[in-house]
């Protein structure tokens, strides 16, 4: 029977909520795709396009919010070192297995939705087909540094404001807010915000526990747990076709994609011309084309 709508997957540390796009039906030709979202803790909302897009071919997408956000459990007293990569591994793993489809999917991760992606395949699992990774680092190290070169290339008086607030601890100020902006209408999303986008950045608001946890109160000031996070030297682990993705203007700079591209081998990436962090909304038509044939190629 194929499997549809909304549900929960209870697991031993909470609920982790889950939509199906389409028929996930076990006798389909199509290999059926999970979209992990970003953050960590930004919850599935503004991923919606990829699924809805993909979909679009009668491709079964499964959206879910991953555990301390949106619409799953939220854990705003759990401990620091609560929050691990391996945690998200293993609710991943515990979803698969739940909807069924562990011996044959796919992975699209975008943002730190493919740094997990990622980390899943490095464990080589025996059902996961191919593998999405879009506007990923494989090194938070150089995440911070490129994101260096992107800040002082900002209008006069932007990066200085950033570096103020964020020496004095006062990052929740409004004007470290429109600082911060300025830095995201640049290299996050250049094309007016579609109403995914926005309540998934509502939803943040609301509780900002794991981004702050393991990111920090921004994109590029990264001062939480994966601060040092770097698997760049293990990423020739990666055995699943592997389609790189990224943005022009991309805060994930054609150096962090170039980089994962030389240590995934046979690994293909398509440079989108119009976008910056999120293609699949400031190109959405390309970004339908290209991830879809990558897939399509690989389900057999």
């Amino acid at each position: 029977m194929a499997l549809t709508g909304e549900g929960r997957m209870t697991w031993e540390h909470g609920e982790t909520w889950y939509r199906i796009v389409g028929d996930l039906d076990p006798s389909s030709d199509q290999v059926p795709v999970v979209v992990l979202h970003g953050g960590p803790g930004v919850c599935h909302d503004y991923t919606i396009p990829i699924a809805e897009l993909l979909n679009e071919s009668g491709r079964a997408c499964v959206l879910y919010d991953q555990l301390g956000c949106g619409n799953s459990t939220h854990m705003q007293d759990a401990p620091v070192e609560f929050w691990t990569t391996q945690l998200f591994k293993d609710e991943l793993t515990a979803l698969l297995s739940h909807l069924g489809i562990a011996e044959r999917y796919s992975l699209v991760g975008q943002s730190w939705g493919g740094m997990l992606a990622m980390e899943y395949a490095l464990d080589q699992p025996a059902g996961l087909v191919s593998l999405g990774i879009c506007d990923s680092p494989s090194s938070m190290i150089l995440w911070v540094s490129e994101a260096n070169k992107l800040r002082a290339a900002l209008p006069p008086g932007v990066d200085e404001t950033l570096r103020e607030h964020e020496e004095a601890g006062t990052t929740d100020s409004a004007e470290y807010q429109a600082a911060m902006d300025v830095f995201y209408a640049n290299h996050v999303c250049r094309v007016p915000l579609p109403q995914c986008v926005t309540d998934s950045f509502t939803k943040l608001a609301e509780d900002p526990t794991v981004y702050h946890t393991m990111n920090g109160p921004s994109e590029f000031h990264c001062i939480g747990s994966l601060k040092n996070w770097d698997i760049t030297d293990q990423l020739h682990k990666i055995i699943a076709p592997t389609l790189l993705v990224s943005g022009k203007y991309d805060e994930a700079t054609p150096l962090i994609v170039s980089t994962i591209q030389k240590e995934i081998a046979g690994s293909e990436w398509v440079l989108f011309e119009e976008s910056s962090h999120m293609p699949h909304v400031e190109e959405p038509e390309r970004f339908r084309e290209v991830v879809s044939a990558f897939l399509a190629k690989h389900d057999s």
